[in-house]
């Protein structure tokens, strides 16, 4: 997977090499327990259906604040220290080698403080239990989506519906095309045209640093 394309692989092929990794499981597991918890406490009220509601219509943009602030941080110099993410770093190895499986997924370190960041906002920052669990229940979902599709777009597993042939050609393109533009992974056309990234690509000059961020090993 990480060196030539396989014409024949397999979406249950795929599946299997996802659970060899360490973040479907991190998701799942809080997912997991994220849903027990919150039908054992009950308490179901009209927020509970509007919160999730919410969250799945903005997550195009969260996505694409991720992808442009964070993982294409450009690295910068304060005083003699250089600010440079590990988020930041793992995402240029990435362009650098899209089909390297392990970089394809979120870093496990990084996991160490996103998760229980995620637990404690949906145990303080909500004003009853039950829509923090709501709130955890929906994000986890989220991230297990944008994971595996994500990791499905840079398998060699070919587009069998119209929905996901665009979602694979806009992140395709993100790629190999320009870097600049084609921001969100999930869905297509939607953050990118609210934001100005979704641009006609026959007008777009292919990148000489899609693989190499900012020039990065210039």
């Amino acid at each position: 997977m990480t060196t030539r394309a396989r014409s024949n692989f397999a979406l249950a092929e795929a599946g299997r090499e996802f659970w060899r990794h360490p973040s479907p499981w991190a998701l799942s597991l809080t997912f997991a327990g994220a849903l027990t918890t919150r039908i054992v406490v009950g308490d179901w009220q009209l927020t509970d259906a509007v919160l999730p509601a919410l969250m799945v219509a903005t997550f195009p943009v969260l996505e694409w604040i991720i992808h442009v602030g964070i993982l294409h941080w450009r690295p910068r110099s304060v005083g003699r220290f250089v600010v440079d993410p590990l988020l930041a770093r793992k995402h240029r190895e990435h362009h650098c080698d899209p089909r390297k499986v392990e970089l394809i997924f979120m870093p496990w370190q990084s996991l160490l403080w996103v998760l229980p960041t995620a637990v404690a906002i949906a145990l303080v920052a909500f004003p009853r239990l039950g829509l923090g669990l709501t709130y955890l229940v929906c994000l986890t979902a989220l991230g297990l989506a944008y994971e595996w599709t994500h990791y499905l777009i840079h398998t060699d597993y070919k587009p069998k519906t119209s929905l996901y042939r665009s979602i694979w050609r806009n992140h395709r393109r993100h790629h190999f095309k320009n870097e600049h533009y084609w921001f969100t992974v999930t869905t297509t056309g939607t953050a990118d045209r609210l934001l100005g990234t979704y641009p006609d690509q026959s007008t777009v000059p292919t990148s000489a640093t899609a693989k190499d961020l900012h020039g990065a090993t210039r």
